[in-house]
Protein backbone atom coordinates (compact mmCIF):
# COMPACT_ATOMS: atom_id res chain seq x y z
CA UNK A 1 0.00 0.00 0.00
CA UNK A 2 2.88 2.15 0.98
CA UNK A 3 4.91 2.73 -2.40
CA UNK A 4 8.87 3.94 -2.54
CA UNK A 5 9.52 6.10 -5.54
CA UNK A 6 11.06 4.73 -8.49
CA UNK A 7 13.13 7.49 -9.20
CA UNK A 8 16.00 9.30 -7.13
CA UNK A 9 14.29 12.57 -4.76
CA UNK A 10 16.64 13.52 -2.78
CA UNK A 11 17.31 16.48 -5.18
CA UNK A 12 13.46 17.66 -4.84
CA UNK A 13 12.31 20.20 -1.95
CA UNK A 14 9.53 19.37 0.17
CA UNK A 15 6.75 21.86 0.70
CA UNK A 16 6.79 23.78 3.55
CA UNK A 17 2.58 23.64 3.78
CA UNK A 18 0.13 20.56 2.89
CA UNK A 19 -1.47 21.22 -0.66
CA UNK A 20 -4.93 23.34 -0.30
CA UNK A 21 -7.18 20.81 -2.45
CA UNK A 22 -9.45 22.92 -4.24
CA UNK A 23 -6.82 25.38 -6.08
CA UNK A 24 -3.80 23.70 -6.50
CA UNK A 25 -0.47 22.91 -8.71
CA UNK A 26 0.75 20.03 -8.09
CA UNK A 27 3.94 19.50 -6.40
CA UNK A 28 6.97 18.08 -8.06
CA UNK A 29 7.09 14.70 -5.61
CA UNK A 30 2.87 14.71 -6.34
CA UNK A 31 3.82 14.47 -10.16
CA UNK A 32 6.46 11.56 -10.09
CA UNK A 33 3.82 9.47 -8.02
CA UNK A 34 1.14 10.30 -10.06
CA UNK A 35 3.63 8.87 -13.38
CA UNK A 36 4.41 6.18 -11.48
CA UNK A 37 0.21 5.30 -11.09
CA UNK A 38 -0.30 5.99 -14.40
CA UNK A 39 2.69 3.60 -15.74
CA UNK A 40 0.81 0.87 -13.24
CA UNK A 41 -2.82 1.63 -14.73
CA UNK A 42 -1.16 0.84 -18.62
CA UNK A 43 -0.25 -2.44 -17.47
CA UNK A 44 -3.77 -3.42 -15.91
CA UNK A 45 -4.92 -5.05 -18.98
CA UNK A 46 -7.93 -6.50 -17.03
CA UNK A 47 -9.48 -2.99 -16.10
CA UNK A 48 -8.97 -1.67 -19.60
CA UNK A 49 -13.14 -1.08 -20.64
CA UNK A 50 -13.33 0.45 -16.86
CA UNK A 51 -9.95 2.49 -16.95
CA UNK A 52 -11.18 3.58 -20.64
CA UNK A 53 -14.88 4.96 -19.79
CA UNK A 54 -12.72 7.22 -16.85
CA UNK A 55 -12.15 7.46 -13.75
CA UNK A 56 -10.19 9.47 -11.12
CA UNK A 57 -7.15 8.75 -9.28
CA UNK A 58 -5.22 10.21 -6.75
CA UNK A 59 -2.29 10.23 -4.94
CA UNK A 60 -0.29 11.28 -1.51
CA UNK A 61 3.03 11.83 -0.71
CA UNK A 62 3.69 11.16 3.29
CA UNK A 63 6.46 11.21 5.62
CA UNK A 64 6.70 7.96 8.13
CA UNK A 65 7.52 7.68 11.36
CA UNK A 66 11.11 6.83 10.79
CA UNK A 67 11.19 9.95 7.91
CA UNK A 68 11.21 7.74 4.82
CA UNK A 69 9.10 9.43 2.18
CA UNK A 70 6.89 7.38 0.17
CA UNK A 71 3.48 7.86 -1.29
CA UNK A 72 -0.26 6.62 -1.18
CA UNK A 73 -2.84 5.77 -3.99
CA UNK A 74 -6.27 5.72 -4.26
CA UNK A 75 -9.28 5.94 -6.84
CA UNK A 76 -12.79 7.01 -6.45
CA UNK A 77 -15.85 4.94 -6.10
CA UNK A 78 -15.18 1.13 -7.19
CA UNK A 79 -12.83 -0.31 -9.51
CA UNK A 80 -13.77 -3.81 -11.02
CA UNK A 81 -16.57 -4.27 -8.80
CA UNK A 82 -13.99 -3.78 -5.70
CA UNK A 83 -13.24 -1.42 -3.57
CA UNK A 84 -10.24 -3.63 -2.66
CA UNK A 85 -7.11 -3.36 -4.61
CA UNK A 86 -3.65 -4.45 -3.37
CA UNK A 87 -1.50 -1.48 -4.83
CA UNK A 88 -4.22 1.37 -3.71
CA UNK A 89 -5.52 2.39 -0.08
CA UNK A 90 -8.73 0.34 1.40
CA UNK A 91 -11.99 2.91 1.86
CA UNK A 92 -12.51 4.12 4.47
CA UNK A 93 -15.45 1.71 5.49
CA UNK A 94 -16.01 -1.61 2.95
CA UNK A 95 -19.48 -1.16 1.59
CA UNK A 96 -19.00 -4.41 -0.74
CA UNK A 97 -18.46 -6.92 2.80
CA UNK A 98 -20.22 -9.54 1.85
CA UNK A 99 -21.62 -10.16 5.33
CA UNK A 100 -21.45 -7.06 6.11
CA UNK A 101 -24.55 -4.79 7.37
CA UNK A 102 -24.35 -3.09 3.92
CA UNK A 103 -25.01 -5.67 1.67
CA UNK A 104 -27.48 -7.81 3.89
CA UNK A 105 -29.61 -5.05 3.82
CA UNK A 106 -29.30 -3.97 -0.21
CA UNK A 107 -30.25 -7.12 -0.88
CA UNK A 108 -33.68 -6.74 1.22
CA UNK A 109 -34.36 -3.31 -0.32
CA UNK A 110 -33.47 -5.44 -3.87
CA UNK A 111 -36.27 -8.32 -3.25
CA UNK A 112 -38.47 -5.45 -2.17
CA UNK A 113 -37.99 -3.72 -5.60
CA UNK A 114 -38.62 -7.06 -7.48
CA UNK A 115 -41.61 -8.00 -5.65
CA UNK A 116 -42.96 -4.15 -6.61
CA UNK A 117 -41.62 -4.30 -9.89
CA UNK A 118 -43.50 -8.20 -10.14
CA UNK A 119 -46.59 -6.51 -9.16
CA UNK A 120 -46.60 -3.74 -11.57
CA UNK A 121 -46.15 -5.67 -14.21
CA UNK A 122 -48.49 -8.70 -12.96
CA UNK A 123 -50.70 -9.69 -15.82
CA UNK A 124 -53.91 -9.35 -14.55
CA UNK A 125 -53.61 -6.06 -13.20
CA UNK A 126 -52.35 -4.23 -15.68
CA UNK A 127 -55.42 -5.69 -17.75
CA UNK A 128 -57.82 -4.14 -14.98
CA UNK A 129 -55.63 -0.65 -14.46
CA UNK A 130 -56.17 -0.69 -18.24
CA UNK A 131 -59.35 -1.49 -18.17
CA UNK A 132 -59.71 1.51 -15.87
CA UNK A 133 -58.37 3.72 -17.54
CA UNK A 134 -60.32 3.25 -20.15
CA UNK A 135 -63.44 3.27 -18.73
CA UNK A 136 -62.09 6.77 -16.57
CA UNK A 137 -61.79 8.07 -20.05
CA UNK A 138 -65.46 7.23 -21.41
CA UNK A 139 -66.85 8.64 -18.03
CA UNK A 140 -64.82 12.23 -18.75
CA UNK A 141 -66.44 12.43 -22.60
CA UNK A 142 -69.72 11.24 -20.88
CA UNK A 143 -69.71 14.06 -18.00
CA UNK A 144 -68.17 16.69 -20.78
CA UNK A 145 -70.86 16.42 -23.27
CA UNK A 146 -73.36 16.65 -20.58
CA UNK A 147 -72.22 19.48 -19.20
CA UNK A 148 -71.87 20.77 -23.11
CA UNK A 149 -75.48 20.12 -23.45
CA UNK A 150 -76.14 21.93 -20.30
CA UNK A 151 -74.26 25.10 -21.41
CA UNK A 152 -76.00 24.94 -24.84
CA UNK A 153 -79.63 24.64 -23.02
CA UNK A 154 -78.54 28.20 -20.51
CA UNK A 155 -77.64 29.84 -24.17
CA UNK A 156 -80.58 28.98 -25.67
CA UNK A 157 -82.62 30.20 -22.19
CA UNK A 158 -80.72 33.20 -22.28
CA UNK A 159 -81.19 34.06 -25.83
CA UNK A 160 -85.13 33.67 -25.01
CA UNK A 161 -85.17 36.39 -22.10
CA UNK A 162 -83.16 38.40 -24.46
CA UNK A 163 -85.49 38.27 -27.47
CA UNK A 164 -88.80 38.65 -24.70
CA UNK A 165 -86.58 42.13 -23.37
CA UNK A 166 -87.27 43.36 -26.34
CA UNK A 167 -90.90 42.99 -26.89
CA UNK A 168 -93.87 45.74 -25.39
CA UNK A 169 -93.97 43.90 -21.81
CA UNK A 170 -90.04 43.41 -21.64
CA UNK A 171 -89.83 39.91 -20.02
CA UNK A 172 -91.27 36.97 -20.72
CA UNK A 173 -94.63 35.74 -19.08
CA UNK A 174 -94.14 34.02 -15.53
CA UNK A 175 -95.35 31.01 -16.65
CA UNK A 176 -92.58 30.43 -18.89
CA UNK A 177 -89.87 31.85 -16.98
CA UNK A 178 -90.92 29.41 -13.93
CA UNK A 179 -90.37 27.05 -16.38
CA UNK A 180 -87.15 27.88 -18.06
CA UNK A 181 -85.54 28.08 -14.35
CA UNK A 182 -87.05 24.43 -13.51
CA UNK A 183 -85.35 23.37 -16.66
CA UNK A 184 -82.36 24.66 -15.58
CA UNK A 185 -83.12 22.99 -12.00
CA UNK A 186 -83.92 19.65 -13.39
CA UNK A 187 -80.57 19.71 -15.91
CA UNK A 188 -78.49 20.90 -12.85
CA UNK A 189 -79.68 17.52 -10.64
CA UNK A 190 -79.76 15.38 -13.82
CA UNK A 191 -75.86 15.67 -14.07
CA UNK A 192 -74.97 15.47 -10.22
CA UNK A 193 -77.05 12.06 -11.02
CA UNK A 194 -75.49 11.19 -13.59
CA UNK A 195 -71.87 11.91 -11.93
CA UNK A 196 -72.54 10.25 -8.81
CA UNK A 197 -73.88 7.16 -10.94
CA UNK A 198 -70.71 7.18 -13.13
CA UNK A 199 -68.25 7.92 -9.93
CA UNK A 200 -69.89 4.84 -8.07
CA UNK A 201 -69.47 2.65 -11.41
CA UNK A 202 -65.58 3.85 -11.29
CA UNK A 203 -65.33 3.23 -7.52
CA UNK A 204 -66.68 -0.62 -8.11
CA UNK A 205 -63.82 -0.74 -11.47
CA UNK A 206 -61.21 0.65 -8.67
CA UNK A 207 -61.95 -1.92 -6.29
CA UNK A 208 -60.36 -4.72 -8.54
CA UNK A 209 -57.01 -2.46 -8.58
CA UNK A 210 -57.27 -1.62 -4.91
CA UNK A 211 -55.82 -4.33 -3.07
CA UNK A 212 -52.62 -4.55 -4.97
CA UNK A 213 -52.15 -0.82 -5.04
CA UNK A 214 -52.47 -0.59 -1.35
CA UNK A 215 -50.32 -3.64 -0.82
CA UNK A 216 -47.50 -1.71 -3.22
CA UNK A 217 -47.62 1.38 -1.59
CA UNK A 218 -46.98 -0.61 1.94
CA UNK A 219 -43.82 -2.51 -0.03
CA UNK A 220 -42.82 1.48 -0.95
CA UNK A 221 -42.91 2.76 2.44
CA UNK A 222 -41.31 -0.23 3.79
CA UNK A 223 -38.50 0.71 1.45
CA UNK A 224 -38.36 3.91 2.45
CA UNK A 225 -38.04 3.68 5.82
CA UNK A 226 -35.07 0.90 5.32
CA UNK A 227 -33.47 3.22 3.10
CA UNK A 228 -32.96 5.81 5.58
CA UNK A 229 -32.08 3.59 8.17
CA UNK A 230 -29.65 1.84 5.90
CA UNK A 231 -27.77 5.44 4.92
CA UNK A 232 -27.89 6.82 8.83
CA UNK A 233 -26.50 3.36 9.56
CA UNK A 234 -23.90 3.61 6.84
CA UNK A 235 -23.16 7.44 7.33
CA UNK A 236 -22.53 6.50 10.93
CA UNK A 237 -19.91 3.80 9.80
CA UNK A 238 -17.51 6.65 7.90
CA UNK A 239 -15.78 7.99 10.35
CA UNK A 240 -12.79 10.14 9.16
CA UNK A 241 -10.33 11.23 11.04
CA UNK A 242 -8.11 14.44 10.90
CA UNK A 243 -4.55 15.88 12.20
CA UNK A 244 -5.64 16.16 15.52
CA UNK A 245 -6.49 12.16 15.66
CA UNK A 246 -10.08 13.57 15.60
CA UNK A 247 -13.07 11.03 14.26
CA UNK A 248 -16.46 12.44 12.94
CA UNK A 249 -19.16 10.36 11.10
CA UNK A 250 -20.02 11.28 7.49
CA UNK A 251 -23.49 12.07 9.59
CA UNK A 252 -22.12 14.26 12.05
CA UNK A 253 -19.46 16.54 9.36
CA UNK A 254 -23.03 17.15 6.68
CA UNK A 255 -25.31 17.76 9.60
CA UNK A 256 -23.60 19.50 12.35
CA UNK A 257 -21.45 21.89 10.32
CA UNK A 258 -23.18 22.30 7.20
CA UNK A 259 -26.93 21.39 8.00
CA UNK A 260 -27.64 18.49 5.02
CA UNK A 261 -27.45 15.02 4.76
CA UNK A 262 -24.45 13.47 2.78
CA UNK A 263 -24.90 13.05 -0.63
CA UNK A 264 -25.02 9.61 -2.54
CA UNK A 265 -21.19 8.59 -2.76
CA UNK A 266 -19.59 10.97 0.08
CA UNK A 267 -16.11 9.49 1.64
CA UNK A 268 -15.96 6.96 -1.67
CA UNK A 269 -13.45 9.79 -3.30
CA UNK A 270 -9.48 9.32 -3.43
CA UNK A 271 -8.82 12.17 -0.85
CA UNK A 272 -10.54 11.25 2.19
CA UNK A 273 -9.27 7.19 1.36
CA UNK A 274 -5.78 8.92 1.04
CA UNK A 275 -5.66 10.59 3.88
CA UNK A 276 -7.89 8.39 6.14
CA UNK A 277 -5.08 5.69 5.88
CA UNK A 278 -2.07 8.63 6.71
CA UNK A 279 -3.77 8.70 9.67
CA UNK A 280 -4.53 4.93 10.81
CA UNK A 281 -0.82 4.76 10.05
CA UNK A 282 0.50 7.81 11.90
CA UNK A 283 2.39 9.01 8.84
CA UNK A 284 2.37 12.77 7.82
CA UNK A 285 0.86 14.26 4.69
CA UNK A 286 3.05 16.43 2.48
CA UNK A 287 1.44 16.91 -0.54
CA UNK A 288 -1.72 15.78 -2.58
CA UNK A 289 -2.72 15.32 -6.46
CA UNK A 290 -5.76 14.13 -8.12
CA UNK A 291 -5.91 13.40 -12.07
CA UNK A 292 -8.15 11.69 -14.16
CA UNK A 293 -7.71 8.79 -16.22
CA UNK A 294 -9.88 7.56 -19.10
CA UNK A 295 -12.49 9.15 -21.64
CA UNK A 296 -14.25 11.90 -20.38
CA UNK A 297 -17.98 11.54 -19.28
CA UNK A 298 -20.34 13.29 -21.45
CA UNK A 299 -21.50 15.92 -19.28
CA UNK A 300 -18.32 16.83 -17.19
CA UNK A 301 -14.85 18.05 -19.09
CA UNK A 302 -11.84 15.57 -17.86
CA UNK A 303 -8.85 15.24 -20.07
CA UNK A 304 -6.59 11.94 -19.07
CA UNK A 305 -3.80 12.70 -17.49
CA UNK A 306 -4.78 16.51 -16.29
CA UNK A 307 -5.21 17.00 -12.71
CA UNK A 308 -8.49 17.96 -10.59
CA UNK A 309 -9.21 20.15 -7.60
CA UNK A 310 -11.13 18.12 -5.19
CA UNK A 311 -15.03 18.57 -5.22
CA UNK A 312 -16.13 21.08 -3.41
CA UNK A 313 -19.79 19.51 -2.86
CA UNK A 314 -18.65 15.72 -1.71
CA UNK A 315 -15.23 16.46 -0.37
CA UNK A 316 -15.43 19.94 0.54
CA UNK A 317 -17.07 19.44 4.21
CA UNK A 318 -15.35 16.00 4.60
CA UNK A 319 -11.74 17.67 3.93
CA UNK A 320 -12.63 20.72 6.24
CA UNK A 321 -13.05 17.99 9.04
CA UNK A 322 -9.69 15.91 7.98
CA UNK A 323 -7.66 18.62 7.31
CA UNK A 324 -8.07 19.84 10.70
CA UNK A 325 -4.20 19.94 12.54
CA UNK A 326 -2.04 20.17 9.20
CA UNK A 327 -0.87 23.71 7.88
CA UNK A 328 -2.49 24.10 4.42
CA UNK A 329 -1.59 26.61 1.73
CA UNK A 330 -3.81 29.40 1.81
CA UNK A 331 -6.59 29.25 -0.78
CA UNK A 332 -4.38 31.31 -3.86
CA UNK A 333 -8.22 32.83 -4.92
CA UNK A 334 -7.92 34.93 -2.41
CA UNK A 335 -4.90 36.46 -3.21
CA UNK A 336 -6.08 39.81 -4.59
CA UNK A 337 -2.41 41.75 -3.80
CA UNK A 338 -1.29 41.46 -7.38
CA UNK A 339 -4.24 42.92 -9.04
CA UNK A 340 -4.20 46.82 -10.11
CA UNK A 341 -6.58 49.12 -8.26
CA UNK A 342 -7.44 51.13 -10.73
CA UNK A 343 -9.19 49.96 -13.80
CA UNK A 344 -8.56 51.71 -17.43
CA UNK A 345 -11.61 53.73 -18.87
CA UNK A 346 -12.00 52.98 -22.14
CA UNK A 347 -15.38 55.19 -22.45
CA UNK A 348 -17.32 57.29 -20.18
CA UNK A 349 -20.01 60.04 -20.48
CA UNK A 350 -21.80 61.41 -17.59
CA UNK A 351 -24.51 58.44 -18.02
CA UNK A 352 -21.93 55.65 -18.23
CA UNK A 353 -18.25 53.92 -18.13
CA UNK A 354 -17.19 51.42 -20.04
CA UNK A 355 -13.83 50.07 -18.57
CA UNK A 356 -11.37 47.07 -19.27
CA UNK A 357 -11.36 44.78 -16.35
CA UNK A 358 -8.02 43.08 -15.78
CA UNK A 359 -7.67 39.54 -15.60
CA UNK A 360 -8.27 37.90 -12.27
CA UNK A 361 -10.51 41.23 -10.47
CA UNK A 362 -14.46 40.14 -9.41
CA UNK A 363 -16.83 42.13 -10.96
CA UNK A 364 -19.05 42.80 -8.25
CA UNK A 365 -17.75 41.57 -4.30
CA UNK A 366 -17.60 38.54 -3.51
CA UNK A 367 -17.55 36.46 -0.12
CA UNK A 368 -14.40 38.33 1.09
CA UNK A 369 -15.25 41.86 2.14
CA UNK A 370 -11.97 43.18 1.13
CA UNK A 371 -11.33 42.17 -1.96
CA UNK A 372 -11.19 44.46 -4.94
CA UNK A 373 -14.13 44.73 -7.25
CA UNK A 374 -14.84 47.16 -10.45
CA UNK A 375 -18.17 47.53 -8.57
CA UNK A 376 -16.24 48.61 -5.25
CA UNK A 377 -13.91 50.68 -7.58
CA UNK A 378 -16.86 52.62 -9.66
CA UNK A 379 -18.79 53.49 -6.43
CA UNK A 380 -15.47 54.55 -4.94
CA UNK A 381 -15.17 56.80 -8.11
CA UNK A 382 -18.81 58.00 -8.64
CA UNK A 383 -20.28 58.20 -5.41
CA UNK A 384 -23.10 59.86 -6.33
CA UNK A 385 -24.26 56.97 -9.02
CA UNK A 386 -27.91 55.53 -9.12
CA UNK A 387 -27.83 52.00 -8.45
CA UNK A 388 -27.72 49.38 -9.61
CA UNK A 389 -24.65 50.60 -11.15
CA UNK A 390 -23.08 46.97 -12.93
CA UNK A 391 -24.92 46.23 -16.36
CA UNK A 392 -23.18 42.98 -16.83
CA UNK A 393 -20.03 40.55 -15.61
CA UNK A 394 -17.44 38.99 -17.02
CA UNK A 395 -15.95 35.85 -14.46
CA UNK A 396 -13.52 36.72 -12.31
CA UNK A 397 -10.64 35.18 -14.79
CA UNK A 398 -11.75 36.88 -17.59
CA UNK A 399 -10.67 40.42 -18.97
CA UNK A 400 -12.15 43.03 -20.67
CA UNK A 401 -14.69 45.56 -21.54
CA UNK A 402 -17.71 46.02 -18.95
CA UNK A 403 -20.28 48.35 -18.84
CA UNK A 404 -20.40 50.67 -15.38
CA UNK A 405 -24.04 53.03 -15.62
CA UNK A 406 -24.62 55.83 -13.78
CA UNK A 407 -28.41 56.70 -14.44
CA UNK A 408 -30.80 54.41 -13.20
CA UNK A 409 -32.90 54.50 -16.56
CA UNK A 410 -29.84 54.14 -19.05
CA UNK A 411 -29.31 50.82 -16.54
CA UNK A 412 -33.06 50.06 -17.33
CA UNK A 413 -32.66 50.40 -20.87
CA UNK A 414 -29.11 48.41 -21.30
CA UNK A 415 -30.33 45.71 -19.69
CA UNK A 416 -33.55 45.51 -22.01
CA UNK A 417 -30.61 45.59 -24.75
CA UNK A 418 -28.61 42.39 -23.05
CA UNK A 419 -32.00 40.65 -22.55
CA UNK A 420 -33.36 41.25 -26.41
CA UNK A 421 -29.90 40.15 -27.27
CA UNK A 422 -29.34 43.75 -29.23
CA UNK A 423 -25.79 44.05 -27.50
CA UNK A 424 -23.17 42.14 -29.81
CA UNK A 425 -20.21 40.60 -28.05
CA UNK A 426 -17.26 39.37 -29.25
CA UNK A 427 -14.70 37.39 -27.14
CA UNK A 428 -11.28 36.34 -28.20
CA UNK A 429 -9.31 33.60 -26.67
CA UNK A 430 -6.23 31.02 -27.00
CA UNK A 431 -7.14 27.39 -26.95
CA UNK A 432 -4.72 24.76 -26.70
CA UNK A 433 -5.03 22.50 -29.70
CA UNK A 434 -6.32 23.49 -33.17
CA UNK A 435 -9.96 23.89 -34.28
CA UNK A 436 -10.84 22.51 -37.63
CA UNK A 437 -13.04 24.64 -39.12
CA UNK A 438 -12.82 28.15 -40.13
CA UNK A 439 -16.17 29.29 -38.51
CA UNK A 440 -19.35 27.68 -36.35
CA UNK A 441 -21.86 27.31 -33.97
CA UNK A 442 -21.79 25.49 -30.31
CA UNK A 443 -25.44 24.55 -28.63
CA UNK A 444 -24.17 22.59 -25.96
CA UNK A 445 -27.18 23.10 -22.84
CA UNK A 446 -25.29 24.26 -19.66
CA UNK A 447 -26.26 24.11 -15.74
CA UNK A 448 -24.46 23.99 -12.38
CA UNK A 449 -22.79 21.26 -11.12
CA UNK A 450 -24.58 20.54 -7.67
CA UNK A 451 -21.53 18.52 -6.06
CA UNK A 452 -18.77 20.90 -7.52
CA UNK A 453 -19.86 24.94 -8.18
CA UNK A 454 -18.42 26.86 -9.76
CA UNK A 455 -18.20 23.80 -12.25
CA UNK A 456 -20.63 23.78 -15.18
CA UNK A 457 -22.33 20.58 -16.52
CA UNK A 458 -23.36 19.84 -20.25
CA UNK A 459 -26.79 18.48 -19.60
CA UNK A 460 -29.59 17.56 -22.28
CA UNK A 461 -32.51 17.26 -19.69
CA UNK A 462 -31.06 19.85 -17.09
CA UNK A 463 -29.11 22.76 -19.27
CA UNK A 464 -30.44 25.61 -20.33
CA UNK A 465 -29.64 26.73 -23.75
CA UNK A 466 -26.73 27.87 -24.87
CA UNK A 467 -25.40 29.08 -28.03
CA UNK A 468 -21.99 30.44 -29.18
CA UNK A 469 -20.93 31.29 -32.92
CA UNK A 470 -16.87 31.27 -33.49
CA UNK A 471 -14.70 32.36 -36.12
CA UNK A 472 -10.95 30.99 -36.35
CA UNK A 473 -8.22 33.94 -36.38
CA UNK A 474 -5.17 32.30 -36.54
CA UNK A 475 -3.10 28.99 -35.83
CA UNK A 476 -0.07 28.87 -34.43
CA UNK A 477 2.43 26.06 -32.68
CA UNK A 478 -0.62 23.71 -32.05
CA UNK A 479 -2.54 26.73 -30.37
CA UNK A 480 -5.70 28.96 -31.75
CA UNK A 481 -6.67 32.08 -31.66
CA UNK A 482 -10.31 32.48 -31.76
CA UNK A 483 -13.02 34.83 -31.79
CA UNK A 484 -16.51 34.06 -29.68
CA UNK A 485 -20.18 35.65 -30.54
CA UNK A 486 -22.18 34.20 -27.39
CA UNK A 487 -25.74 34.68 -28.24
CA UNK A 488 -26.70 33.78 -25.21
CA UNK A 489 -24.95 34.54 -21.52
CA UNK A 490 -24.66 31.16 -19.69
CA UNK A 491 -21.80 30.76 -16.49
CA UNK A 492 -19.26 29.84 -17.97
CA UNK A 493 -20.36 29.41 -21.68
CA UNK A 494 -17.27 30.31 -23.65
CA UNK A 495 -14.87 28.17 -21.45
CA UNK A 496 -17.35 24.89 -21.30
CA UNK A 497 -17.97 25.32 -25.41
CA UNK A 498 -13.90 25.70 -26.11
CA UNK A 499 -12.83 22.92 -23.89
CA UNK A 500 -15.97 19.96 -24.00
CA UNK A 501 -15.22 17.39 -26.63
CA UNK A 502 -18.89 17.65 -28.44
CA UNK A 503 -17.72 21.58 -28.30
CA UNK A 504 -14.50 22.61 -29.59
CA UNK A 505 -12.10 20.39 -27.70
CA UNK A 506 -10.01 22.61 -26.81
CA UNK A 507 -9.78 24.41 -23.86
CA UNK A 508 -8.75 28.03 -23.88
CA UNK A 509 -4.87 28.41 -22.25
CA UNK A 510 -4.95 28.93 -18.78
CA UNK A 511 -8.18 27.12 -17.63
CA UNK A 512 -7.82 25.54 -14.67
CA UNK A 513 -11.44 24.13 -14.26
CA UNK A 514 -11.77 23.01 -17.73
CA UNK A 515 -8.37 22.39 -18.76
CA UNK A 516 -4.63 23.19 -17.75
CA UNK A 517 -3.67 25.84 -14.93
CA UNK A 518 -2.13 28.89 -16.22
CA UNK A 519 -0.55 31.91 -15.09
CA UNK A 520 -3.82 33.70 -16.80
CA UNK A 521 -6.86 32.50 -18.62
CA UNK A 522 -6.39 33.41 -21.76
CA UNK A 523 -10.28 35.11 -22.74
CA UNK A 524 -10.57 38.79 -22.95
CA UNK A 525 -14.02 40.42 -23.83
CA UNK A 526 -12.77 42.24 -26.93
CA UNK A 527 -15.68 44.60 -28.10
CA UNK A 528 -19.26 45.58 -27.14
CA UNK A 529 -21.83 47.20 -30.00
CA UNK A 530 -24.91 49.00 -28.35
CA UNK A 531 -27.26 51.76 -28.45
CA UNK A 532 -26.33 54.43 -26.45
CA UNK A 533 -29.63 54.86 -24.54
CA UNK A 534 -29.18 58.63 -24.48
CA UNK A 535 -28.28 59.89 -27.46
CA UNK A 536 -29.35 56.71 -29.83
CA UNK A 537 -25.78 56.89 -31.43
CA UNK A 538 -24.74 53.23 -32.03
CA UNK A 539 -21.68 52.64 -29.97
CA UNK A 540 -18.68 50.43 -30.76
CA UNK A 541 -15.93 49.74 -28.03
CA UNK A 542 -12.85 48.00 -28.92
CA UNK A 543 -9.74 47.09 -26.67
CA UNK A 544 -7.61 44.20 -27.85
CA UNK A 545 -5.05 41.78 -26.38
CA UNK A 546 -2.11 40.19 -28.01
CA UNK A 547 -2.19 36.81 -26.48
CA UNK A 548 0.36 35.34 -28.64
CA UNK A 549 2.63 37.75 -26.56
CA UNK A 550 1.04 37.25 -23.38
CA UNK A 551 1.45 33.73 -23.60
CA UNK A 552 5.36 33.87 -24.45
CA UNK A 553 5.89 36.34 -21.51
CA UNK A 554 3.97 33.52 -18.80
CA UNK A 555 6.07 30.87 -20.07
CA UNK A 556 8.86 32.69 -19.16
CA UNK A 557 8.08 33.68 -16.11
CA UNK A 558 7.28 30.38 -15.26
CA UNK A 559 10.85 29.00 -16.76
CA UNK A 560 11.79 31.84 -14.31
CA UNK A 561 10.12 31.02 -11.07
CA UNK A 562 11.47 27.51 -11.87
Amino acid sequence: MLHRFHVPIDHIALPTKFTYPFCYTPHPLCLIASYEVQEYLKQQTQWKQELDAGKMFGVLVVRTADGQLGYLAAFSGILAGKNMHPFFVPPVYDLLQPDGFFKIEEEQISQLNARIDAMQTDEQYVRQKNILLQRERGVHKVLDDAKTAMREARLRREERRKEASLTPKGRLAPDEEAALIRESQFQKAEYKRLEKRLSAWLDASRSLTNEAEEKMACLRSERRQRSAALQRRLFDQFTLLNAKGERKSLYDIFIQDFEKIPPAGAGECAAPKLLQQAYLNGWQPIAMAEFWWGQSPKTEIRRQGNFYPACKGKCGPILSHMLVGLDVDDNPMENYHTIPQALPIVYEDKWLVVVDKPAGMLSVPGKTPDCVSVYNLMRQRYPNAEEPMMVHRLDMNTSGLLIVSKVKRVHEALQKQFEEHRVRKRYTALLEGTVPNDKGRITLPLCPDPHDRPRQLVHTIYGKEAITDYEVLCRRDGRTLIAFYPLTGRTHQLRVHAAHPLGLDCPIVGDELYGHKGSRLCLHAESLEFVHPITGKQMHLRRKIDFWLESWKNKENENEEM
